[in-house]
């Protein structure tokens, strides 16, 4: 395996870091209290990642087994116990767990613990989540669309349900 093509050509680097204090707030509020925190998005990566930390609280919460045709997912536990869905079984993984799901790999999350938990959200490349997870919010509030618009929503944001 070797490097990627450069994608920067100068000889004195550039100044282009980023820094988000860890008390930013949230950019979404899920009506069970679980927060989600843009750290890198696919527009602010070049689409070459995706990063989210996702704080979700003592109510059961996550979805169900799905796959995504275009894109990877890993899950590393930061906090308390959230169960993971490998394809075969449900795992109740811990702070400091890491797993990773290639492109079209079953998998699904959730926190049953009663207890809060939190986890980071890898995607690569950086596909636009944001619109997923914001529209799955909205849905909460303005209630379910139709069932033709709800299969146009999860195709649009490649999540395949099994």
């Amino acid at each position: 395996m070797t490097y990627p093509d450069p994608v920067y050509s100068g000889d004195g680097g550039e100044i282009n870091a980023t820094h988000r204090p860890a008390d930013h707030a949230p950019e979404l509020t899920y009506r069970s209290g679980t927060t989600v925190h843009y750290l890198a998005t696919g527009a602010s990566t070049g689409g070459r990642f995706g990063l989210y930390r996702w704080e979700m609280g003592p109510e059961p919460s996550g979805p169900d087994p799905h796959f995504h045709r275009s894109i990877s997912e890993s899950f590393y536990i930061l906090t308390g116990t959230v169960r993971i869905y490998d394809g075969t079984r449900w795992i109740d993984t811990r702070p400091g767990d890491f797993v990773h799901v290639p492109e079209g790999g079953v998998h699904g999350f959730r926190n049953e613990s009663g207890e809060p938990a939190s986890m980071l959200l890898h995607f690569a490349p950086g596909a636009p989540r944001e619109g997923y997870f914001e529209g799955l919010a909205e849905f909460a509030v303005s209630g379910r669309p139709g069932d033709e618009e709800l299969a146009a929503f999860y195709i649009r944001h490649d999540t395949f349900w099994v």
